[in-house]
């Protein structure tokens, strides 16, 4: 088994330790924003190690919309780049974890769909979006 490589931004790595300590109990929302979370479990592309992060609950159906916002920065987060690279994930949903596989959504009208959902979710995405020349990545993990 890959070793667990805790985040580097103290935020997540607490908020992702608490979710995970009280088993979906706790830190299930954003910071102080009451913006639901759950936490993707990914291998990293380089390292290989387990990497885990918060990401806004955005649900259609059985999956989760992951959208490689990162509060509109000129780079996508380097979660995107292990999903890319690895399409098998874990999602914990509160005390639910759900064995996943992702893709990465291409089809424009698809796409137009799960933002529309995304920003319904969570309404700074379109902010984010405004803020930055790259297009934000959308993924769309299925039951594996």
């Amino acid at each position: 088994m890959p070793e667990y490589m805790p985040s580097t931004r103290d935020w997540v790595r607490d908020q992702v330790e608490l979710y995970e300590s009280s088993n979906g109990a706790e830190g299930t929302t954003l910071r102080d924003t009451g913006m639901p979370v759950v936490i993707v479990t990914n291998r990293g592309h380089r390292t290989g190690g387990v990497r885990k992060t918060p990401l806004m609950r955005v649900k259609d159906g059985d999956n989760y919309v992951l959208v490689g916002s990162q509060g509109g920065a000129p780079k996508s987060p380097s979660w995107v780049f292990n999903l890319r690279a690895d399409a098998n994930v874990e999602v914990r949903d509160e005390a639910e974890v759900f064995t996943m596989r992702v893709r990465e959504v291409s089809d424009p009208d698809e796409r137009a769909r799960l933002w529309i959902l995304a920003v319904e979710a969570y309404p700074p995405y379109e902010d984010y979006q405004n803020r930055t020349t790259r297009r934000i990545p959308v993924f769309v993990a299925e039951p594996a």
